[in-house]
């Protein structure tokens, strides 16, 4: 049984991605559970309410809440009534990074799937900050689904790495059910500088090699340093359909986050990005 998180802000962006979710997993038994942490609204709206009045919005704000989320659960079943799917709701009195976690731990979840923006919509960035704190501190895979993307036949994930860390093996097979499932090709991208791999990036390979499903793996080789370009290129040559990407120490996930060129890569591609985030859980 594959477990989904997805948390909703019940903006259209969200129920977006629920939408994807379900076509992406049909083919797989999968528990989804809908969440919503409303932790910051309640202490927003009460900054000068007293303790005993704090509450009682407190319970109020939950129960609004789950009825909110009930509607979302009765629309995703009317959506796809799919025996696979079980549909299951969580408010939860906590910030969104903190209940992220802490689902993904208890319900060992297998992916988190999000829109990569919420309610506010600012075209002009990648990612909303929702979304960008729980790719950058979750310890799950994260799949960040744009606005207005309709799941399609997938035939091209692009799968981006310096081959210097270590995968971890459930999110790899991760990637490779979703290859099986639609008979995608895995395009895996190793952009360099050098001219040959050092013996940990020949180990790392290898373990992928031996992870994918060779009739489904392609492995390609770019030289130039930047990785943006680069990026943005192997997408529109390869009618790219998923974009996969490690979150580590020393990645190229990770430069793109502290670099803030993120949002180069997000101008001009409007796919779904799928974040490893290969941390200990």
């Amino acid at each position: 049984m594959r477990k989904i998180l997805i948390p909703t802000d019940f903006s259209e962006n969200a129920m977006n991605a629920i939408r994807f979710a379900m076509e992406l997993f049909k083919f797989d038994r999968s528990d989804f559970i809908v969440m919503h942490a409303f932790a910051d609204e309640v202490y927003e709206n009460t900054l000068e309410m007293e303790r005993s009045f704090f509450e009682e919005y407190r319970d109020k704000m939950q129960n609004a809440t789950e009825r909110q989320l009930q509607k979302v659960v009765s629309e995703m079943l009317e959506i796809s009534p799919n025996p696979n799917h079980k549909y299951n709701y969580l408010a939860t009195f906590d910030t969104m990074v903190d209940a992220c976690n802490d689902i993904a731990n208890k319900e060992n979840i297998d992916v988190i799937v999000m829109g990569t923006r919420g309610k506010t919509d600012d075209r002009e960035i990648t990612f909303g900050s929702q979304t960008l704190q729980v790719i950058k501190y979750v310890k799950c895979p994260v799949l960040a689904v744009p606005k207005g993307f309709e799941m399609d036949v997938m035939k091209n994930i692009l799968f981006p790495t310096d081959y210097l860390i270590p995968y971890k093996g459930r999110e790899v097979k991760l990637v490779n059910v979703l290859a099986k499932n639609f008979g995608a090709m895995i395009h895996v991208l190793h952009i360099t500088g050098k001219k040959i791999l050092a013996h940990r990036q020949e180990d790392n390979k290898t373990f992928l090699e031996c992870s994918l499903d060779e009739d489904l793996c392609q492995f390609h080789t770019r030289e130039g340093k930047d990785i943006a370009t680069t990026i943005n290129s192997m997408v529109s040559e390869e009618s790219i359909d998923l974009l996969v990407m490690v979150n580590s120490r020393h990645s190229y996930m990770e430069s793109l986050l502290v670099d803030s060129t993120i949002d180069t890569i997000g101008l001009h591609i409007k796919i779904p990005f799928l974040v490893l985030q290969n941390l200990p859980r």
